[in-house]
């Protein structure tokens, strides 16, 4: 199946791919190359949530997209919590290129305040937490309105977290099987031995 790489300027979005740097839950790097791909279903939708987000002089910041099933690994690896992470043996709508991890940011580049940063694995993280500030609630919601206008179904426990409905519909994507080259060759090695 063909994904499709998300990069300006054909997709006006800014990237900011955590797993290829040390700012993620692990503390290291489980990308080898920043990269950031979905599959064509999901490329159309996020570019309705470009517009629409473009339209009220937002921008979308992405931290992940399509992770090969060898990152799936890695994370699940360092925290099994099936609250936050979907258990490889299943897949995660990530490794089908079929989830998108986004924030949106002002016209100074400032990211919204969303209440808790990018996967701050706690119940303050959920869509319905009450315990954030109104101002917080709000930009949420926004987000939220911005994703699921342009065709996104949403995760509870992530307000960061938007997939294409009934994506296990797609198969599991490994690096190689892709074609994305974002997994270094031991990696690789690793999760097919």
């Amino acid at each position: 199946m063909p994904l499709v790489e998300i990069k300006p300027p054909a997709f006006p979005v800014l990237l900011d791919l955590r797993y290829a740097t040390a700012d993620n839950l692990t503390g290291a790097p489980i990308y080898s190359r920043p990269a950031c791909f979905l599959n064509t279903e999901a490329a159309d939708l996020l570019r309705k949530a470009i517009a629409l987000s473009g339209q009220m002089d937002l921008q979308l910041k992405v931290f992940d997209a399509f992770r090969p099933t060898e990152a799936a690994w890695a994370l699940w690896n360092h925290d099994p919590n099936p609250d936050f992470l979907a258990d490889p043996r299943k897949g995660s709508p990530h490794s089908r290129g079929a989830a998108v991890d986004v924030t949106l940011v002002d016209q100074d580049g400032e990211e919204l305040d969303m209440g808790t940063g990018f996967d701050a694995f706690t119940p303050l993280a959920f869509h319905g937490c009450l315990e954030i500030t109104p101002e917080q609630q709000a930009n949420r919601a926004l987000l939220l309105g911005i994703m699921t206008a342009a065709g996104w179904d949403f995760y509870r426990n992530e307000w960061w977290h938007y997939q294409l409905f009934q994506p296990r519909r797609y198969p599991l994507l490994s690096d190689v099987a892709a074609g994305s080259s974002m997994m270094s060759p031991a990696s690789q090695r690793a999760v097919s031995s």
